[in-house]
């Protein structure tokens, strides 16, 4: 360990000795020369490592790294993307209120887009169109469609991809003929197309139906249609046994009258009740409404008082000319009224008359039904009505063989007197309150009919 190899290389002063005597075949090794105790101690220093060999970078992994590269990239600028286009689909629209806009039918995405942005519920048509094509919504739908204030974009689209329209209504009130109701239908401006024929009368149920902006006039009478089908076949199916008649037609034959004469629900029963006993009776019906569908058909109002003359004319549909019940509805009953008919109220009245509260007294026997009609006329009298007052026309008095007691019925009197005007049947016709230019007149209440004039040419003198 005191030695140390010689730092002379072979040939500097000394040439190496084979002992063999090759001295140009093997080389001889380093002598050790002789270290101080200090440098013994030292460690000797590690030999630098072998230099690797260069290898050429293949062309692949060089392509691979550029494609991941790349893609890094273009995914945190996807991201950035998505992050700026969700918060523009999502930020409220410029809309400063509610508003229903009509988009045409047929209209591609630009020109739902110009539209909407005419209309001021989007600002930008080009990011519109971009949510609408690659958004993953369903296709967006024509018609009508009402827009929330400040609709974003995102809500805009699924509005118009739900095909959520704006519910249109309207109204029928019960006892309407179906030419009247065709007239309303007519009148309404958001519905189209034309009705080929007034459907047969009583074959409508009077409702409230609800349709979208397009729906055809003949597609809402096919659906009264429909409707009046489905309930009369189930109220039939349960109806009374003791109701006098022998098909569903009859039956709303009968209901149309009831629906006629009373416009409170719960007097629908009795009402209905009076008229089966009669008919089981053999006696006449006797009912106002009927003189007027005998005159007017499906117009349905005379626009004056019965006239003396007029009871006594011969006409299919006049019940105090005609046995039974007249040859088909004067009118479309509503379901109540059908519901009232199929099962009357269990009672043994053949007679009632207005009471002045809005309603009717009932009566078993003539001569009680002569009292009531007594109380009604000093009601009328203590309440001193003008004489252009306006009501339905009170059921006629009758005895058992069908003939009414003088002064019993509004359509007795002189129509000139005010007990007659004050109780003439549907004298709104061709006024401001009539019921088909007046949508709000309620043809069910009795206590809603307003006091109007009365029209020209109405003061007739009846014939004697």
């Amino acid at each position: 360990m005191f030695f140390r190899r010689s730092k002379t290389p072979p040939g500097e002063g000394q040439e190496p000795v084979d002992p063999e005597g090759h001295d140009d075949e093997m080389p001889l090794p380093q002598r050790l020369s002789p270290r101080s105790p200090s440098e013994a101690i030292k460690p000797i220093a590690a030999p630098p490592p072998p230099e690797r060999p260069e290898r050429e970078r293949s062309s692949f992994i060089g392509l691979f790294s550029g494609l991941l590269t790349f893609a890094v990239a273009a995914a945190l600028a996807a991201m950035v993307t998505l992050t700026i286009y969700q918060r523009n689909v999502q930020e409220p629209g410029p809309l400063a209120t509610d508003k229903v806009v009509v988009i045409p039918s047929r209209s591609g995405t630009s020109e739902i887009a110009e539209t909407l942005a005419k209309e001021g519920v989007i600002q930008h048509t080009g990011l519109f169109e971009f949510a609408a094509r690659f958004g993953g919504r369903p296709p967006l739908r024509a018609g009508e469609y009402l827009f929330k204030a400040h609709a974003s974009i995102a809500d805009t689209l699924d509005t118009l991809a739900t095909g959520r329209q704006v519910q249109h209504a309207i109204t029928f009130p019960e006892g309407l003929t179906s030419e009247q109701i065709v007239a309303r239908l007519n009148d309404n401006d958001v519905l189209s197309g034309d009705i080929g024929e007034v459907p047969p009368e009583g074959s409508l149920l009077p409702d409230t139906y609800k349709f979208e902006r397009g729906a055809t006039r003949q597609q809402i009478v096919n659906l009264m249609k429909a409707k009046q089908r489905e309930v009369l076949n189930q109220i039939w199916q349960r109806r009374s046994a003791d109701v006098p008649v022998k098909t569903p037609a009859e039956l709303v034959t009968l209901a149309s009258i009831v629906e006629k004469e009373t416009g409170r629900a719960d007097e629908r029963p009795r009402v209905a009740a009076v008229f089966a006993n009669r008919l089981n009776r053999r006696m006449r019906l006797q009912s106002d409404p009927t003189i007027v569908y005998g005159l007017v058909g499906g117009r349905g109002t005379l626009g004056r008082g019965i006239l003396r003359s007029e009871i006594d004319r011969a006409t299919p549909y006049n019940t105090y000319v005609i046995e039974g019940l007249p040859p088909g509805p004067i009118a479309n009953p509503g379901k109540a009224a059908l519901e009232a008919t199929a099962n009357p109220s269990r009672t043994r009245d053949l007679y009632f008359v207005a009471d002045g509260t809005g309603g009717h007294a009932f009566a078993e026997t003539l001569e009680a039904h002569q009292r009531n009609v007594a109380r009604w006329r000093a009601v009328e009298k203590s309440r001193q009505a003008p004489p252009d007052a306006v009501d339905k026309a009170d059921p006629p008095a009758s005895d058992t063989s069908g003939a009414a007691p003088s002064g019993t019925n509004a359509a007795l009197l002189d129509p000139t007197s005010p007990e007659a005007r004050s109780r003439a049947f549907d004298a709104s016709e061709g006024t401001r309150l009539d019921p088909l230019k007046n949508k709000t007149y309620d043809l069910g209440s009795p206590k809603s009919i307003p006091v109007l004039a009365e029209p020209p040419g109405a003061k007739q003198k009846p014939k004697r």
